[in-house]
């Protein structure tokens, strides 16, 4: 190949020429057809937060998902950015309000297929987030998540947009931004190329329903208690039926709600004792 041939970008929208070295680089690489989370929040300085850590924060790096955060507090009104007001009808706390939600939302709309891009409000009122909801998001182009504050956010901007409530569980947190993390973490570990091994999604927890069975490392016996037996037999078929048994005797004992779903998915009744 000549000097002077132009060198292959391999997939990246843009290449940015630097001399600093690339870990110090302050923007990530850019891949065509990233996953994208874009993130609406009062505090935009949370992100990526623990998301660049890890095996998350390498696949941000390298390009395998993109990050992209807006700060409400710029859409907000007046000299002073208000985005919110007292709750109609009294109470406490505060409401963020629907036009400056809604301007938000505005500048986050790239045009993309809703199919293709959900737009989901982090809510304590909304259907719980699960393994096949990550599933669900990780399989789209990319999300838009809206971090409410305060009271919450003006029902009438959610209606308008047919924005999708989720909630990461029974309990309250003081803003969107953890939850918004958690979800993003889910969904970008089983994008393919982020984990080193994609196997070990198809064996954790929810993969099929069940709790993940018992994992072990060496030493063989550690405090008096040692690795069950069959683990060392290196009789693949007893190994998975082992884990397979365990998976659904901690399921039972742990998540009966779960042993339930499951038993009624696979045509068995959960009060029966025998294995899987």
């Amino acid at each position: 190949m000549s000097d002077d041939a132009p060198s292959k970008s391999h997939g990246r929208l843009t290449i940015r020429p630097s001399l600093k070295p690339r870990e110090l680089m302050e923007e990530p690489r850019l891949v065509q057809g990233a996953w994208t989370a874009r993130v609406i929040t009062l505090f935009p300085d949370a992100f990526p937060g623990t998301l660049g850590l890890s095996l998350t924060g390498k696949a941000l790096e390298y390009g395998l998902w993109q990050l992209d955060v807006l700060d409400l507090r710029s859409f907000g009104t007046g000299k002073h950015r208000t985005v919110d007001d007292t709750p109609a009808g009294g109470g406490a706390g505060m409401v963020l309000r629907p036009d400056v939600v809604a301007d938000a939302l505005a500048d986050a709309d790239r045009g993309e297929e809703r199919a293709r891009w959900p737009w989901i409000y982090l809510s304590p009122r909304g259907k719980p987030f699960d393994q096949e909801a990550a599933r669900r998001f990780s399989a789209c182009d990319g999300i838009t998540l809206l971090c409410g504050r305060f009271e919450g956010v003006d029902q009438r901007v959610l209606d308008h947009h047919d924005i999708e409530e989720i909630s990461l569980g029974d309990f309250v947190l003081t803003g969107g931004e953890i939850a918004a993390q958690a979800l993003i973490d889910a969904t970008v570990r089983l994008i393919p190329r982020v984990l080193g091994n994609q196997e070990s999604t198809e064996e954790e927890s929810f993969s099929e329903g069940l709790l993940e069975f018992p994992q072990y490392t060496r030493p063989p016996v550690w405090q008096g208690r040692a690795i069950p037996e069959v683990l060392h037999s290196g009789h693949h078929a007893k190994i998975a039926t082992w884990r397979k048994a365990m998976a659904g005797r901690l399921t039972k004992e742990r998540r009966p709600d779960l042993w339930r779903a499951y038993c009624a998915k696979h045509g068995r009744d959960p009060n029966e004792d025998r294995e899987l």
